[in-house]
């Protein structure tokens, strides 16, 4: 699904989801003050700008881990990913904790980034346009267990009980 989704796409898919957070932001910050309700429009904002620094900080976290050179890059990665969605969640559920209405328009804030971002991630897939073919899909490239990009033809060659009887 992800074959034809290319490198280039990455950074147009972050302007713009930073950019839609930053208006929804304002939009959550006015529409709160309006009807009385600021800690919720606070809290969104807080949630949205979490959101960001989450997404800033995965590629910062792949760079790094991709220029270590490790043989295993997922523990690394995991690892910080697990402290980061901690450090997160800490800070969301202590808000909440706090005050009512900046925690859960934290809680908001959070989960509007992320639709952002797949709406985002899938207007562009979209862009890109539809696999032309069942070829295509069976075609494109895999990873193999040791995280090496195989094609399935190279794949279908190496396997010979394929068609023998």
């Amino acid at each position: 699904m992800f074959a034809h989704f290319s490198l280039p796409n990455l950074p147009e898919v972050s302007r713009r989801t930073v950019t839609s957070s930053l208006v929804v932001g304002v939009a959550a910050l006015v529409a709160a003050f309006s009807f009385g309700h600021l800690l919720i429009g606070v809290g969104a904002c807080i949630g949205l700008g979490l959101g960001i620094l989450n997404f800033r900080m995965i590629g910062q976290s792949v760079d790094k881990v991709t220029a270590m050179d490790v043989d295993n890059p997922k523990r690394p990665l995991a690892v910080n990913t697990l402290g980061r969605m901690g450090i997160i969640t800490v800070v969301a559920f202590g808000l909440l904790l706090i005050n009512k209405s900046l925690g859960f328009g934290v809680l908001g804030g959070l989960a509007a980034f992320q639709i952002i971002l797949i709406a985002n991630v899938a207007r562009s897939m979209a862009k890109a346009g539809p696999m032309t073919s069942v070829d295509d899909v069976i075609n494109a490239n895999v990873v193999d267990d040791d995280g090496a990009a195989v094609s399935r033809v190279a794949l279908d060659r190496s396997d010979d009980t394929k068609g023998a009887a």
